[in-house]
């Protein structure tokens, strides 16, 4: 059986500078941004259970630390 070999497309965060992946390719590039920018734009709109935003904003506060040390 032949193995299905998908094409991947990276695209910027228009908003965080972050890089992700995606297997389909987008009609408008430079529209996209990741959830994390949406969420920052639209809080109220921030459903995600409280457990999840905590993980996120550890994760945010210590890829600054990191960051902040490299430079």
């Amino acid at each position: 059986m032949k193995k299905k070999i998908k094409k991947i497309y990276k695209y910027d965060c228009t908003i965080t500078g972050e890089t992700f992946k995606t297997t389909s390719e987008a009609k408008h590039p430079g529209e996209l941004t990741t959830i994390s920018a949406y969420y920052q734009m639209h809080p109220e709109k921030d459903d995600r259970p409280t457990e999840i935003k905590i993980k996120v904003k550890n994760k945010e506060e210590e890829d600054a630390e990191f960051k902040a040390l490299t430079e």
